[in-house]
């Protein structure tokens, strides 16, 4: 859960310098890897019952 919102945080970072935004690509892709993650454990635990 942690390496998915680490990663899409990093990647947001990445494109904000790149295409110089102010933290609009951090933003958003952290919260799409926050919602991603949930789903995933919202998955596996579904699976664990």
């Amino acid at each position: 859960m942690g390496v998915t919102i680490f990663c899409s945080a990093y990647f947001g970072k990445f494109l904000d310098s790149k295409y110089s935004y102010d933290k609009t690509f951090t933003v958003s892709l952290t919260l799409a890897g926050v919602a991603i993650s949930f789903y995933i454990l919202l998955k596996q635990l579904k699976k664990m019952n």
